[in-house]
């Protein structure tokens, strides 16, 4: 918990007041005459850790005129003002990262990261002012409803979406399990919006499944950068060292992301100790490089990746990461480019505040954010394909991985 978070509007009111029984006053100007007491009862910790330059009696003014002349102005809590001031401060950076959660939107949101929640089963963003979807997750009714990456969600059931934060919608499609929730949904190749009614289920975000195919050439299907994916993932290593692995397709097709850790360490599966994983460029300028940690295992194998709209965020990350490092190829299509760091701050009354503090960048230094990954063999997967159970962007990246152990025996 960092003090410099807490309350930071009512702290940097500490220049303007003094602290009297409890309670401390404000004046301020009306016009050019008129002068009025403000009398603020129950403001906790107003210590900022830093100077503010800003003056905070127009906040208190507007509080003030709000709560006297409101016609809800005696039944709404002071806490929920609170709580919508600070929401205003994360608005005003114009960055849909950068978010506040009140302790009820806190809870929620460590149940997503943590992989286990109620709801479709969508990654869901808000990019160029639309809320959209990143990716389906694996066996959710989101992807059995057929919603693909980069659908955009005008509105849920009756609500339009203009103007919403990601995760007022989140909230809005949420609900009781065996409920239904409607959804219109824009895509590119749609004529006009069209409505998808799904069922809500419980949530649980899957980790990975592996399987060997011909030639010893493991299939892994990597679906979320979740807290179990470090132990899957060693266990997964575990199995495939004794069955004789020439060579790996790791599949990050429709993986949203999750948590930069996790994405370092199955790096480290793959890279030599020390070696760059992924630069975090600060808004000072400073350059942070964060390297891989794990014992290399994997490093001498043979891999190919597959990426597609879906693949955002910690995928972008680790499959940046082997193309710079270790020439991987890259098969499908344009990943979605999610490339901006976010750092959870949790206040004492359990809200929390999520902050984009840098950019993320490949080890060439490459940014991420807004422009994706661009693969090496572009192959694009329609409609007629998933039809017809046909797979041509993992065909292709058979006939790579095939190509490379050939070469190998050469």
């Amino acid at each position: 918990m960092k003090k410099k978070i807490i309350l930071i509007v009512i702290a940097a009111a500490l220049t303007l007041s003094a602290a009297v029984s409890g309670s401390f006053y404000l004046g301020y100007k009306k016009g050019f005459s008129e002068t009025k007491n403000i009398e603020i009862k129950g403001v906790a910790d107003i210590n900022p850790d830093e100077k503010v330059s800003a003056d905070f009696s127009v906040f208190w003014q507007a509080w003030d005129k709000l709560k006297s002349n409101h016609v809800k102005g005696k039944e709404i809590k002071d806490q929920d003002l609170l709580y919508g001031s600070i929401k205003g401060l994360t608005e005003s950076f114009d960055d849909p990262h950068t978010v506040f959660f009140d302790p009820e939107d806190a809870k929620k949101f460590e149940e997503d990261i943590n992989g286990y929640f109620g709801g479709i089963g969508a990654e869901l963003e808000q990019k160029d002012k639309k809320i959209m979807v990143v990716a389906p997750l694996k066996n959710t009714p989101a992807e059995r409803a057929g919603l693909k990456p980069k659908d955009v969600i005008l509105k849920v059931d009756d609500k339009d979406l203009t103007d919403l934060s990601v995760y007022e919608a989140v909230k809005l499609i949420r609900g009781e399990p065996e409920t239904k929730v409607k959804l219109l949904i824009s895509r590119q190749e749609f004529k006009e919006p069209k409505i998808f009614e799904i069922t809500r289920e419980i949530i649980h975000v899957p980790t990975l499944e592996w399987k060997m195919l011909d030639d010893g050439v493991i299939y892994l299907q990597l679906y979320n950068f979740n807290q179990e994916a470090p132990l899957a993932f060693y266990q997964m290593a575990i199995k495939t060292s004794f069955g004789n692995a020439k060579g790996m397709i790791l599949d990050l097709r429709n993986n949203p992301g999750g948590y930069l850790d996790v994405a370092i360490d199955i790096a480290g599966w793959f890279l030599k100790n020390g070696e760059p994983v992924v630069i975090e460029k600060m808004a000072s300028g400073k350059e942070n490089t964060l390297r891989s940690r794990g014992n290399g295992f994997l490093s001498n194998l043979p891999t190919v990746i597959l990426i597609n709209e879906g693949s955002a965020s910690a995928s972008e990350i680790l499959a940046g990461a082997l193309r710079d490092k270790r020439g991987i190829k890259l098969v499908g299509e344009k990943s979605f480019g999610k490339g901006t760091v976010q750092e959870l701050e949790e206040l004492k009354d359990g809200s929390s505040l999520k902050i984009t503090i840098a950019n993320w960048l490949t080890p060439n230094g490459k940014v991420i954010d807004k422009n994706g990954l661009e693969p090496d063999y572009k192959i694009p997967l329609v409609d007629k394909d998933v039809k017809e159970k046909k797979d041509p962007q993992l065909e292709k990246a058979l006939e790579i991985i095939k190509s490379e152990l050939a070469g190998k025996s050469r």
